[in-house]
């Protein structure tokens, strides 16, 4: 695991790859969530009718990893990109998020549970 990227850094990778290629002129919201959903939806095929333990041996045959690894990188990448152009502080906007689902969602409550908030 590498720990020295940071969300910054990582946007910053993405924003100068685009910007090499002039592809502002395509990355309008509308079109970035479109590829946020795509790509999302490329990584769930890997995992559409699997069981538990054939998706845990996805995750182990190593070609198959790197397909996911590759399609996981892909919602990143367009998550990253809808952030840097329209001015989201991804680390704050998680911040907030979280302490949000906190208050929905208090450990006393929600711990070993995977029920909606509205069902406690």
């Amino acid at each position: 695991m590498d720990n020295t990227s940071t969300i910054w850094s990582c946007m910053e990778l993405v924003k100068n790859f685009c910007d090499d290629r002039d592809w502002a002129q395509f990355h309008n919201p509308k079109d970035l969530a479109i590829g946020i959903s795509t790509e999302a939806g490329e990584l769930l095929e890997h995992f559409r009718f699997k069981s538990e333990a054939e998706c845990q041996d996805l995750m182990s045959d190593p070609k198959r990893r790197e397909e996911i690894e590759e399609e996981l990188a892909d919602v990143f990448y367009f998550v990253l990109r809808f952030a840097q152009r329209n001015d989201i502080d991804l680390g704050a906007a998680l911040a907030n998020k979280v302490a949000l689902d906190g208050k929905k969602y208090p450990v006393e409550k929600a711990k070993g549970q995977n029920k909606k908030y509205s069902e406690f």
